[in-house]
């Protein structure tokens, strides 16, 4: 039953395995999808890292090589995405441990948000990230 319910009903199933494991009735608990579903959650505290870092990467490279364009839009972009990676880390402070390696899954596609979003082509952006995790997530960090 409770295999089917996590194939048909994914919050009731989430509120069953709570219900089980408050009860201390592990026997019933389904510890395969619960065990899937406890990385899947570790993956999406990754992919948001990585979201975020390509966002704000494109927007530090659109301020350091469209100067002239520069917008407010932009800084807050840059602003909000530093805040929420911030959150994000002081919330979950074993996610440091991934910041370089999402920074750096990330820049390829940030090249080319900034490249869709200035039409400078790609290859006027150097071809790995020219700033260190601590520049990036810098509120004074404004790149010339």
């Amino acid at each position: 039953m409770s295999a089917n319910l996590y194939d048909t009903d994914h919050a009731a199933w989430l509120t069953q395995q709570a219900e089980l494991i408050r009860s201390g009735r592990f026997t019933l608990v389904d510890q395969t999808h619960l065990i899937e579903e406890l990385e899947a959650e570790v993956a999406n505290y990754k992919r948001e890292l990585y979201r975020r870092f390509r966002v704000l990467i494109a927007h530090l490279l659109k301020w350091k090589y469209q100067p002239d364009q520069r917008s407010s839009s932009w800084k807050g972009t840059i602003r909000v995405q530093r805040r929420d990676i911030e959150r994000v880390l002081k919330e979950n402070p074993s996610l440091k441990r991934f910041v370089k390696t999402e920074m750096e899954n990330a820049y390829p596609e940030a090249v080319e948000l900034a490249s869709d979003e200035t039409a400078l082509l790609e290859d006027t952006f150097p071809t790995s990230c020219e700033w260190e995790e601590s520049e990036i997530l810098s509120p004074d960090f404004w790149p010339e």
